[in-house]
């Protein structure tokens, strides 16, 4: 019973709350100013690279990937912390 809980909590923090944080990591960097070519750089490199092959990509599909890209950040982070959390004890 435990770890079927365990699981949903898993489930619940890298599918809602992960997207949410880097949203959030998003709009902060914006609000104190950091320019948003630096903020959704890895947005506009893989647009960039995908109209180079020739493809029309819309806006939207970087900020996508920007958010993917903060999503996975947060995601390794947290399994460092726990990787760590869980040799110490």
């Amino acid at each position: 019973m435990v770890a079927g809980r365990r699981a949903v909590f898993g489930l619940i923090a890298y599918l809602v709350l992960a997207p949410l944080l880097a949203v959030v990591i998003i709009c902060t960097l914006l609000l104190f100013g950091v320019e948003p070519h630096w903020v959704f750089l890895p947005g506009h490199f893989a647009k960039s690279s995908l109209e180079a092959l020739g493809f029309h990509i819309p806006n939207a599909v970087g900020v996508l990937t920007t958010v993917a890209v903060w999503w996975v950040i947060i995601v390794l982070v947290w399994l460092l912390l726990r990787r760590v959390r869980c040799t110490n004890t």
